[in-house]
């Protein structure tokens, strides 16, 4: 891609959206850094507000016909950029143990580096189902752990307590197994594509030129 391009690019809506959630990164870092209770809840609009511009720059997007190899490029970027500082600032905070980072952020480099390698052999790897929930369960998860404080709720004539913390890590547990399992699909379609695309050039090899 050429410099003008790329600037063509970064001034499309979609892309000015992403770019403005990897700018959100930052602040919503610092106030899960602060970790009293209105800082968690500030900490987890901001969270909510990134998300929602995840999903509103693919609809404008596709709808407007604007998808370009900038946004193919920061918008995972700015998905993992996201996940990846929330759950390295939980932990001195002592609200997640440093294994869940560990294993969920290696997944993502894992993954990554795959796709790359296929890109670079002309390939494209589907994401499985596994992928999907793991997001799901992931960003459930996150949420729950910013908030972290434990909430009375009053609801009708009942009242009990809703222990946030407890919630987030076990969503977020969940999500590391999605994890394991869709890094798995992401590897195995990996061997297959490597398999046909070799398949593919020894058969166009192995072909007979016609007499010229």
């Amino acid at each position: 891609m050429s410099a003008q391009t790329i600037r063509q690019d970064i001034v499309n809506i979609p892309n000015v959206l992403t770019l403005f959630r990897i700018a959100l990164i930052p602040v919503v870092a610092l106030f899960i850094y602060w970790g009293d209770p209105v800082s968690c809840i500030i900490a987890v609009l901001l969270f909510w507000v990134a998300s929602v511009t995840d999903w509103l720059d693919g609809y404008i997007a596709r709808r407007q016909n604007l998808v370009s190899m900038t946004g193919k490029f920061l918008d995972p970027l700015a998905d993992k950029l996201l996940v990846i500082t929330c759950l390295i600032v939980l932990i001195p905070l002592g609200r997640l143990p440093a294994w869940i980072a560990i294993i969920i952020i290696a997944r993502e480099v894992s993954v990554t580096g795959l796709r790359a390698m296929a890109a670079g052999e002309g390939m494209v790897i589907s994401a499985g189902g596994g992928g999907k929930l793991k997001t799901a369960f992931q960003m459930a998860g996150l949420i729950g752990l910013i908030i972290h404080f434990t909430y009375e709720v009053n609801y009708l004539f009942t009242s009990f307590a809703v222990n946030f913390h407890q919630i987030g890590l076990w969503l977020l547990i969940v999500s590391v197994f999605f994890s394991l399992w869709s890094a798995w699909q992401y590897f195995y379609g990996f061997l297959q594509a490597i398999g046909e695309h070799h398949e593919g050039i020894a058969e166009v090899r192995s072909t007979p030129k016609a007499p010229g």
